[in-house]
């Protein structure tokens, strides 16, 4: 998802037309980045990310996230070396702390996570909301860190089990993906990439305008170097060249009557990009999220937004967990 600006209080449906829970639309700020921090800013700079629009996309996240690479992950931990004290699992972009709250019960054993944000708002949440234990009921604590996890080095992730992060590859350069691949593949530790843009959305019924809006979004994902759909192609590059086995997993939205606050705020962010991106196109797409904003209230709409999941399986550092 696109980044946005900081915005106060809760939006939903009903709300004033044009209101977007930051995170979910286009910033006011153009090459404005999510809550990671991936290059010098100013330390008072407003979060990019509302926790409303994190705790909006939680439920359809969860949903998402691709079990089937559980299994494959579960078995490169249970035979990393040195991991008799529990895990040690870095999750990049942490935001609210919803990988944590997802993946620490799926996995047995003790586990200490670290998250890292650049918000120091949601990283209080993240810690505070964590989970306390694993799924055989051993203990999981965690730390936070508040930095530059676009700069994180094999040095920084030093005793790393794992490296999680969530909807952050398509917010990345292909600079800052090879710099995490290395990174990953110097300590030695697989990585668990989850919720990443794959550039594909249906919506049913279908309107004429979808295609043309889909391509600008896509395009608007792609400035200032970054990467949006082409991310995971590159990560998958990357990682492969540093000696990993990487395996993909589709992780598709799925969004129904059930999922209306959420249709509602990716809709008016996925247009509003695309505008930002086409100013031509303002008045057309105007009356199309008016016309798709209608069905959505009414139950009429379901959303596909394809994402993709990638784990990356590195060799393991010489004894190090």
């Amino acid at each position: 998802m696109v980044a946005g600006s900081a915005l106060s209080g809760r939006s939903g449906p009903g709300q004033a037309a044009g209101v977007v829970i930051p995170g979910a639309g286009p910033s006011v700020d153009p090459g404005a980045r999510p809550t990671v921090k991936l290059r010098e800013a100013n330390p008072d700079d407003p979060p990019r990310y509302a926790p409303e629009w994190l705790e909006l996309r939680e439920p359809a996240d969860a949903a998402a996230r691709a079990h089937d690479l559980l299994d494959p992950l579960r078995i490169r931990l249970a035979n990393l070396p040195g991991k008799s004290g529990g895990v040690v699992i870095h999750d990049l972009g942490c935001g609210t702390g919803s990988m944590g709250r997802w993946l620490a019960p799926c996995l047995d054993g003790a586990q200490h996570w670290i998250l890292h944000d650049r918000d120091p708002y949601l990283l209080h949440f993240a810690a505070v909301a964590s989970p306390r234990s694993a799924a055989d009921g051993s203990r999981v604590t965690v730390e936070t860190r508040r930095g530059d996890v676009a700069r994180l080095t094999a040095d920084a992730l030093h005793g790393a089990s794992l490296v999680t992060a969530s909807a952050l590859l398509d917010v990345l350069t292909r600079e800052e993906i090879d710099a995490l691949a290395a990174a990953c593949a110097g300590a030695g530790c697989p990585a668990l990439l989850t919720l990443s843009v794959a550039g594909r959305v249906e919506l049913t019924p279908s309107h004429p305008l979808d295609s043309e809006i889909a391509k600008a979004f896509n395009d608007h994902q792609r400035r200032d170097g970054l990467l949006g759909p082409d991310a995971v192609t590159a990560a998958t590059e990357a990682f492969s060249e540093h000696g990993a086995t990487v395996r993909l997993h589709p992780s598709p939205w799925r969004l129904g009557p059930e999922q209306a606050a959420l249709t509602e705020q990716w809709l008016r962010g996925w247009v509003g990009a695309a505008v930002e991106q086409r100013p031509d196109l303002r008045s057309r797409a105007d009356a199309y999220l008016a016309e798709r904003l209608a069905a959505c209230a009414a139950g009429q709409l379901r959303v596909t937004v394809h994402h993709t999941d990638l784990l990356a399986l590195n060799r393991p550092a010489g004894g190090a967990s």
